[in-house]
């Protein structure tokens, strides 16, 4: 029987379990993924501790990334999917599948083939990342040569990803970060610049960059009262984009700024590509040709066996990573 991660009750990662279940076979629509590696996101570890967009039902599974290999296929999927390798794209609830175990059910519409310079591993960090920076910078903000774009919460995978978006697009980036400790590997990693925080005066160092312009695109996940700086250093007439709610604090709206400088400020979710057929099939053309040619390439910051699923979502939740978190799975 395979061994599929579940939890009963809400909290970190010591709630979670590893259980054997029998196998299944996928329903009308479905496929059956043997699993070989699994992406952690922040979502999930949100959904655990009750702090995500919806509640877990128990016994609840986890997981919106893996990639594996197609085993069966339901009724009305075409069976060429067959042994197929491919990653899964978050479209849907945790509440009706969940990546992380041995096997998964999962819609074929969640599939997406990688290329082949790609391992499993690194097949597991693409399509949540590049996505949901797909998203706001180029669908929406159609950042272009030369346009200061600022990335808060730079050193996570989907910070990453905007910061390789970015300079494909050939704009130019500002990275954030709470202290200097990463600095070195933002800058190796292709951020134009990096502003830690916690250790220098954030307003000052954009307009410095910026040569007081501002930034014309600011890509945020961490929302709550730092929204303010955030607008203090938004170009006239720029848009903060805000795709999560880190802070889990108040978001003040920043008044005074939009009002005086024509800001927008938007929220956006991944869904808004995903549960869109047409946008979502040019948003993976456009992140397939770069990962094909090299011009992006996931991040690893570090890999852990099945078996220490546990010990993978602690280290997700120490902050301490560059990079994707992935569960290989033997």
């Amino acid at each position: 029987m395979p061994k599929i991660v579940r939890f009963y009750e809400l909290g970190g990662p010591e709630v979670l379990k590893i259980v054997d279940e029998p196998s299944r076979q996928p329903g009308a629509g479905e496929v059956r993924l043997r699993v070989q590696a699994i992406g952690l996101n922040r979502a999930e570890s949100m959904f655990m501790h009750g702090q995500y967009d919806e509640l877990p039902n128990f016994p609840a599974r986890l997981g919106y990334e893996a990639a594996g290999v197609v085993e069966a296929v339901g009724a009305g999927v075409d069976k060429s999917w067959v042994g197929k390798q491919v990653a899964t794209i978050p479209y849907f609830s945790m509440n009706k599948y969940g990546m992380a175990g041995e096997e998964a059910i999962i819609s074929v519409k969640a599939l997406g083939e990688y290329p082949a310079n790609l391992s499993p591993t690194e097949a597991a960090a693409i399509w949540m990342q590049y996505v949901t920076a797909y998203g706001p910078l180029v669908k929406y903000a159609q950042i272009k040569p030369g346009d200061f774009v600022l990335i808060t919460a730079a050193s996570s995978s989907v910070g990453l990803a905007a910061i390789e978006i970015v300079k494909a697009e050939g704009a130019i980036s500002m990275a954030t970060t709470r202290t200097s400790k990463k600095r070195d590997e933002l800058i190796q990693l292709g951020a134009d610049h990096v502003i830690a925080t916690e250790e220098e005066d954030f307003v000052a160092r954009v307009q410095d960059i910026t040569k007081g312009k501002g930034a014309r695109v600011v890509f945020d996940p961490i929302s709550g009262p730092f929204v303010e700086k955030l607008a203090e250093v938004t170009a006239r007439g720029g848009t903060i984009f805000e795709y999560g709610a880190l802070a889990l604090a108040p978001t003040p709206f920043p008044l005074w700024p939009a009002l005086l400088k024509g800001l927008g400020v938007r929220g956006y979710r991944l869904y808004e590509i995903t549960w869109d057929a047409e946008a979502l099939s040019v948003a993976k053309k456009y992140v397939y040709d770069r990962l094909a040619d090299g011009r992006f390439k996931p991040k690893i910051a570090k890999t852990l066996p099945f078996a220490e699923t546990i010990e993978a979502y602690k280290y997700l939740e120490s902050n301490t990573q560059v990079g994707k978190v992935v569960i290989t799975v033997p």
